[in-house]
């Protein structure tokens, strides 16, 4: 990732949004500290499906389904 002052960020603006386009990420800096992430539009949408899918996982460990198989549970209702 790609580190830019928010000055430099201020005058090379379009430049950047191209290098964004391309898929790369540049985090801006104020003073040497972090303010702001350009990146892609799809790259935010995938790290929030990855925290989710994360978040999921953890949530499932532990969880057992009392003996049962998945298709007895599938089956359980099903009138055929």
């Amino acid at each position: 990732m790609a580190i830019v002052g928010s000055f430099e960020a201020k005058t090379k603006f379009s430049a950047l949004l191209e290098r964004v386009e391309q898929g790369e990420q540049i985090l801006i800096t104020r003073r040497g500290k972090p303010v702001a992430r350009l990146m892609p539009i799809a790259t935010a949408r995938k790290a929030k499906v990855s925290a989710a899918i994360e978040k999921l996982r953890k949530l499932r460990e532990g969880t057992t389904l009392g003996g049962l198989g998945w298709k007895e549970l599938r089956d359980a209702d099903r009138k055929y």
